[in-house]
């Protein structure tokens, strides 16, 4: 019997471990990286088709109760099924006619404000003369502003916001289909579960965190839809509804959908009644959002989300960025699906959590080997 020499038994481990990374690590990370950015373009150029289909995924997501609910009092799957379809096309469908008609409403009336305009900038141009400011800069400065412009702009922002459900019918037909197949979902997650149950968990997560965060934000963009509704008709801020709608609609976008909300009905403000006006939406909406949307709803919302306040803005820059007016409104529920594709799905990656959750991690036993044992 002959020993083996010890070089030799390194040899041959490191043999068999060059032999595991036959090929570089660093050109694997540049394989990734890659193959990342052509998926990123690939999303980007299809928009047009991956915005609308994630936006039925998640409506079928936060409809499914419905059909479940009515599944569980001995009602046949089809009939669950049609009342959760009814549900989200009425939603969906006055949405869009709400939108619409205020739309048409606004660009119809800006016009009639082309004297408080004219006002406005008068009062802007006095206020910078008298700081010293050149008359010919002013000139210069406030020359490319008319309320022609503004109409324009206004119209360009409501068309976009409009835009989002500008395939409403493919996205009614592929709630048709996904609603179809959700009779089967439940099955279909126990064969899942049972032969990979890592993938099985990490989707449940998925749903049930989405499912949270939608119906969360959706009562609480309702509350302050209300609030800021009612506000705006006392104040005689015209377009009250429209207002009201679009903050509902903005509560989706985080960080930034109470400025975008802000920023339409404090410039009617403005032209309708001056600063005066303007001064009292501002305070208004700050304090009926800030209070709703910044101390109540994060303590519904943030078990369910999970995500620290930079990784939730820079979801909301990439799926703006990638999907459009769209990937904002849908940045979180987006978000929480790459992190279980991508991390949640293999327990080797679930520590990825930690570094982007809002939570901090769950503190370790404390050490007591040092400690006395006779205490």
């Amino acid at each position: 019997m002959t020993d083996q020499a010890p070089g030799a038994a390194d040899s041959a481990s490191g043999s068999a471990g060059s032999e595991r990374w036959a090929i570089p690590r660093g050109l694997i990370v540049l394989l990734v990286a890659a193959a990342t950015v052509v998926a990123i373009t690939g999303a980007k150029a299809f928009s047009g088709v991956l915005g609308p289909v994630f936006l039925a995924l998640m409506l079928v997501i936060a409809a499914q109760p419905i059909q479940t609910w009515i599944q569980r009092r001995g009602r046949p799957a089809w009939v669950g099924m049609i009342a959760a379809l009814v549900v989200v096309y009425l939603v969906l469908l006055g949405l869009a006619a709400a939108l619409v008609v205020s739309a048409a409403q606004l660009a119809t009336a800006l016009p009639d404000y082309s004297d408080q305009f004219s006002s406005l900038f008068d009062q802007v141009r006095s206020l910078l003369e008298r700081f010293g400011v050149d008359h010919d800069r002013i000139q210069h400065a406030l020359s490319g502003f008319d309320i022609g412009k503004l109409v324009d702009v206004l119209e360009a922002a409501l068309r976009e916001l409009a835009g989002v459900f500008s395939n409403l019918l493919f996205v009614l037909a592929l709630l048709l289909f996904m609603a179809f197949d959700g009779m089967s979902v439940g099955r279909r997650m126990g064969a899942v579960a049972g032969l990979r149950p890592d993938i099985a968990h990490a989707l449940t997560t998925f749903v049930a965190g989405t499912r949270k965060y939608l119906i969360v934000s959706t009562v609480f963009g309702l509350i302050v839809a209300v609030l800021d509704g009612v506000a705006l008709w006392m104040l005689a801020v015209p377009f009250p509804l429209l207002w009201g709608l679009l903050s509902f609609i903005t509560n989706y976008i985080p960080n930034i959908g109470f400025v975008i909300g802000l920023i339409p009905p404090a410039l009617l403000a403005l032209l309708d009644g001056g600063f005066g006006k303007m001064v009292w939406v501002i305070v208004l909406y700050c304090v009926f959002n800030v209070l709703v949307q910044s101390v109540i709803q994060p303590k519904y919302v943030g078990d369910a989300v999970g995500l620290s306040v930079t990784v939730t803005f820079l979801s909301l820059v990439f799926w703006a960025w990638v999907l459009g007016a769209l990937g904002a409104l849908l940045a979180i529920p987006l978000t929480l699906l790459a992190k279980a594709l991508l991390f949640d799905i293999d327990p080797s990656t679930r520590w990825m959590d930690v570094l982007i959750s809002d939570r901090p991690p769950a503190s370790e036993p404390e050490d007591t080997t040092d400690a006395d044992p006779a205490s």
